[in-house]
């Protein structure tokens, strides 16, 4: 904790036998401030649908209102991707109607614009300098963050060393490697959710994507649920904290920051 000491002169004036007498006395008075917490945001490199022809990456909405919602609060954000630099946002977020309060105020935001243009890498990135992990969705970290070895090590860390671990929807995925201190998935026996094969199914991407984020997550043994398609819907287990879809980032950001306090 953060302490910073105020000394306030007390001036006691009395009279005495005729004589004034000034006295001094030093007051020390302790004042205590909340240390500042830090979360570090994970994001995708890469940027290629698949054999489409088309790009994803992140999904805007995804990064920007648990951003916004997390730094409104004083909460240090820290940005990585596994390449650093600008991470490529899923251009279909970008479509109008896809946007939300957070993703306009992201747009108009040239500070944070450039914060993200500038994204530390992912190797360079320890665990012991954060309070907590987020992991923003969009299609891409089915790619790369769910292989990335980088990525895998530092889950396992932050949730060794008793911190959260968050993800929301496509993100759930980066788990899919990530065992606990007794080799098992770290998913195992836990209640999570993630975006659903419905959802998949609904944006035509069910044979594109490497896997399917439900499906992976029943297999590697979590107590899987969901909310009906599209819909606001987050799973808290313990240290971890997953989101469905979209909808569901705001949602997340918050059991994120209770965790914190």
């Amino acid at each position: 904790m953060k302490k910073l000491a105020a000394s306030i002169l007390v001036l006691t004036l009395f009279a005495s036998c005729g004589n004034k007498k000034e006295t001094k006395k030093e007051v020390k008075i302790t004042e205590v401030k909340s240390e500042v917490k830090k979360v570090l945001f994970v994001l995708t490199s890469h940027e290629d649908l698949g054999n489409t022809g088309k790009k994803t990456g992140f999904w805007i909405e995804e990064f920007a209102t648990p951003y916004y919602f997390l730094k409104d609060k004083g909460v240090e954000i820290t940005l990585a991707s596994p390449k650093g630099g600008q991470p490529p946002i899923d251009p279909k977020s970008s479509a109008k109607d896809f946007q939300t309060p957070s993703t306009l105020r992201f747009k108009e935001d040239k500070e944070t614009q450039a914060t993200l243009a500038n994204t530390i890498k992912l190797a360079n990135v320890k665990e012991v300098d954060y309070d907590a992990v987020f992991y923003p969705g969009g299609h891409g970290p089915l790619w790369d963050l769910a292989e990335d070895k980088s990525s895998i090590a530092l889950i396992e860390s932050f949730y060794r060393n008793n911190k959260p671990v968050a993800a929301v929807c496509h993100a759930p995925g980066v788990l899919k490697h990530v065992k606990d201190s007794n080799g098992k998935f770290l998913v195992n026996g836990k209640k999570v959710t993630g975006f659903t094969n419905t959802e998949e199914a609904a944006v035509q991407l069910t044979d594109v994507v490497p896997f399917l984020v439900e499906d992976m997550l029943k297999t590697n043994g979590g107590i899987y649920s969901k909310a009906e398609d599209w819909n606001p819907y987050a799973v808290v287990d313990g240290l971890l904290i997953t989101g469905q879809n979209p909808a569901s980032s705001e949602l997340v950001a918050e059991k994120l920051f209770s965790k914190l306090k």
